[in-house]
């Protein structure tokens, strides 16, 4: 089906203008949008890529070639495919051709450096050195035959690839560039036709150094701009080749991937499907837009034991999926291939299965597939033998090229037609071609509706519950009046309780969780300082200014003991500490206060109290009277914590420690003389005596104890206060309807012209909305898509008959076939969106 339908080519400026209303509210902004855009960039997008993902030999190029009818990828056991391979659609079929993109030298040179790695091997200084490239490919060679074969394990299957790396570079030298990558179609290199591609493209020789492969191919899959990727396998030896097929899987431009798996042939899930399985879910422009393909099915009609696995896995974690498909490549494809041929040409020995034409010509002179056929047709326990019986001439046959012939003599087209329904090939290709070709887009589109009907939603509701909300306002001025001044009361009520709460979060933001700034700064600086300044008089002290304020004391004493000179230090650097301390807190609450103040006077609830009273109903007075009993109680407990700084501590007289050590050693060198110069020699002693008496205080006061105090004061002081405040704002009630009766007209005059103007505005919105959606409804139905239509704003959901306390629009639910949907718009019931209840402020 075509995306040019009339009803939809403006579909991406309806779809963004519905977001861009959205994004119009602020209170509808938080709502994710992500998916509605990447569903959006899908349903109009003129490209649908659909990736083929799984691990090597899994079988994705043969299932490529299955759906396109022809061997168009070249498919093999083993690392076939390592380039990633686009095929698009061509107008005609002298339109059709291949473009190779060949890896540049650098980028050979990093995957062979990587698998010299792994492998232990040396890597060459030179590719272009013939014959060091060849001793390391022979070198490769040795090791994955040493491993018995590169499907033994991945260190064979590395070695297998370097040995192609080196082959691929050598013989193609010519189409190499150092930097950057050479692209040359078909033509320029061998044969144009595309066919012909598959032979030149296999990994043994040339796909080893081709990135890149774009098939342009005149199929009716392929028209609608749908394009089919075929990438490396997910557990490569090559880290690039696996780096490759993950991008392609996680990219913005994949819309559907067909996981290929092996399960069917080995009995589990590996852990790159499981791995696969997840990245996939990375990719939200997939969605459940994924088909898994079981492929060589016919490995369980050999072994129950593998049938049993796979029947498991089906049962346990594909079980709710419908697109789960068993399939036979192999089988599927010749076998449809085979049904064009006939006796005359030996069933396609002649003609498909001729050495000219073989993917591989180096493979053994037997096709795999006949020996595959050979083994359906007499051990696989799939035919009737009554419809299929083994005759004597098929029985006597001793060559697997003769046994096939007798085998389709004998029963030809029939039995072609049944292998081909045992492969599941028909059901896959059937499948895949109905979604590609005719609900793709109807299903893009489906999920779009699906996204965006949130979005419709929450829109639908905004705008009816705000019109309805000014809908039910007063319409007359003195109506308008009366409810103003009965909401009087409650407002200054709400005004109060704002303000105290205000008070208790603002506190709460700088006392309990340390969040205030401004607070912060200044009981760092506060800190600093108290430490800075004690710092400061240690290194200052003087022994000779000490001992004059001594002698100054006790006049008649011509000698002064050195416990009056510690006294005299023990007073001093107490009075100084105590003066920063003060000089500190009232910086701090001076601080606070300004701050709280300002941001009080930018709070809307202060600015509602000026409207209703004229004034602030006494909050300034209120905040500048608790400004001052904060600061005298601060800096009383500054005063008291410094005070006590006089006093020793504990410690400075208790046995063994450091101070009584060291105050007893001061007293002894000060004492042994009984003069002045004794003491001057003690001064360096006492200076470390008051610096451990001293640190131990101002440390426990700054970081420990004086923090406490200046919250608590705060705290209590402030929740009191507020509270008060909070009363003395509710008993304004006389002041605040005198003022009102001032300004009430005027500003009910500005309510009603203010109502009505937002009432437009919404009415403009909703019909913008309306145009939007109704233009997309219009594009759903002409999709087949009727029942997913987005919800629109009726006429009816302005009534006043009818309530809108809630959008009566829930979403419906959906369960159809896109072939059972022939509804048209005129077939919808506009009632399913409108509302049914009565409005109780219009029957009030």
């Amino acid at each position: 089906m075509s995306v040019n339908i009339p009803q939809c080519q403006n579909l991406d400026q309806q779809v963004n203008s519905v977001i861009k209303l959205l994004l119009q509210e602020s209170s509808l902004r938080s709502q994710d949008l992500s998916a509605v855009r990447t569903s959006l960039e899908k349903a109009i997008s003129p490209r649908f890529e659909i990736v083929f993902a799984g691990a090597f030999s899994a079988g994705k190029s043969m299932l490529i070639n299955a759906l396109l009818g022809r061997e168009l990828l070249y498919s093999a056991q083993g690392h076939a495919t390592g380039t990633i391979c686009y095929i698009e659609y061509a107008a005609t079929p002298s339109d059709e051709k291949v473009v190779l993109t060949f890896l540049s030298e650098v980028e050979i040179r990093e995957q062979v450096h990587e698998l010299c790695q792994t492998l232990g091997l040396s890597t060459p200084g030179n590719l272009h050195e013939i014959e060091e490239a060849k001793g390391l490919q022979e070198a490769a060679k040795t090791l994955y035959e040493q491993e018995g074969g590169e499907s033994r394990n991945q260190r064979a299957k590395r070695a297998k690839a370097l040995e192609q790396l080196l082959a691929g570079f050598v013989a193609n030298r010519d189409k190499i560039n150092a930097h950057n990558n050479t692209i040359l179609s078909m033509g320029e290199i061998a044969d144009n036709g595309v066919d012909s591609a598959s032979l030149y493209a296999r990994r043994s020789q040339n796909s080893a150094v081709i990135k890149k492969i774009e098939y342009y191919c005149h199929h009716p899959l392929l028209e609608d701009g749908n394009v089919i990727i075929d990438t490396p396998g997910i557990d490569a030896p090559v880290q690039r080749d696996t780096q490759i097929a993950y991008d392609k899987i996680e990219h913005s431009d994949t819309s559907a991937v067909v996981c290929v798996f092996k399960t069917a042939a080995n009995g589990e899930l590996t852990s790159e499907e499981t791995q696969l399985l997840e990245r996939i879910q990375n990719n939200s422009g997939i969605r459940d837009r994924v088909f898994y393909v079981f492929n060589y099915i016919d490995a369980t009609w050999y072994d129950d034991q593998l049938k049993n696995c796979l029947n498991r896995h089906l049962n346990t974690q594909f079980s709710s999926s419908d697109r789960v498909y068993k399939t036979s490549g192999l089988l599927g494809f010749y076998g449809e291939l085979i049904r064009q041929t006939h006796g005359s040409d030996r069933w396609g020995l002649d003609s498909i299965f001729a050495k000219g034409n073989l993917s591989n010509p180096e493979a053994e002179e037997t096709p795999k597939f006949i020996v595959e056929f050979n083994n359906y047709f007499f051990t696989s326990g799939q035919l009737s033998r009554s419809s299929f019986p083994i005759t004597p001439a098929i029985g006597y046959a001793d060559t697997h090229q003769e046994k096939y012939l007798q085998i389709l003599n004998a029963h030809g087209y029939n039995l072609m037609e049944q292998l081909v329904l045992d492969s599941g090939i028909d059901q896959f290709r059937d499948d895949i071609t109905r979604y590609l070709t005719e609900d793709r887009r109807p299903q893009l589109f489906q999920a779009l509706a699906e996204d965006l009907r949130p979005v419709c939603i929450s829109l639908r509701s905004y705008y009816l519950q705000n019109w309805w909300d000014l809908e039910n306002q007063p319409k007359e001025i003195d109506a308008i009046k009366d409810l103003q001044l009965r909401q009087l009361s409650q407002d200054l009520k709400t005004i109060g309780d704002e303000f105290e709460q205000y008070i208790k979060a603002h506190l709460n933001h700088t006392v309990a969780s340390n969040e205030n700034a401004i607070y912060e700064r200044d009981f760092r600086n506060l800190q600093r300082k108290m430490i800075e300044r004690l710092d400061t008089l240690i290194q200052k002290f003087s022994v000779g200014e000490a001992y004059k304020r001594a002698q100054s004391n006790h006049p008649n004493s011509a000698v002064v003991p050195l416990l009056a000179i510690l006294a005299e230090a023990f007073y001093s650097l107490s009075d100084d500490l105590k003066a920063t301390l003060v000089e500190s807190c009232e910086s701090l609450v001076a601080n606070f206060f300004q701050q709280l103040t300002e941001q009080v006077h930018q709070a809307d609830f202060y600015h509602h109290l000026y409207r209703l009273l004229g004034n602030d109903g006494g909050i300034d007075a209120t905040l500048n009277q608790l400004h001052r009993k904060v600061h005298d109680a601060v800096i009383s407990a500054a005063q008291t914590e410094c005070g006590a700084y006089v006093r020793e501590t504990p410690e400075f007289y208790a046995e063994g420690t450091v101070p009584h050590f060291q105050l007893r050693q001061t007293l002894r060198e000060a004492c042994n003389s009984a003069d002045y110069q004794g003491m001057v020699e003690a001064e360096p002693a006492i200076r470390q005596l008051l610096k451990i008496d001293f640190e131990k205080k101002v440390k426990r006061t700054v970081l420990r104890h004086f923090r406490t105090v200046i919250n608590l004061t705060l705290n209590d002081n402030l929740q009191v206060g507020a509270k008060h405040q909070s009363g003395a704002i509710f008993s304004q009630y006389e002041m605040a309807r005198a003022n009102l009766a001032k300004t009430l007209e005027q500003e009910a005059e500005e309510k009603l012209e203010d109502n009505h103007k937002l009432q437009e505005q919404i009415k403009q919105k909703i019909d913008a909305y309306n145009d939007s959606v109704i233009a997309i409804n219009d594009c759903l139905v002409a999709m087949g898509l009727g029942r997913g239509k987005l919800p629109d704003i009726k006429d009816t959901d302005f009534d006043p008959v009818f309530n809108y306390q809630q959008p009566a629009f829930t979403e419906p639910s959906y369960n159809y076939n896109l072939e059972d949907d022939q509804e048209t718009s005129s077939e919808i019931v506009d009632a399913e969106f409108t509302p049914t209840e009565k409005n109780p402020v219009m029957s009030e």
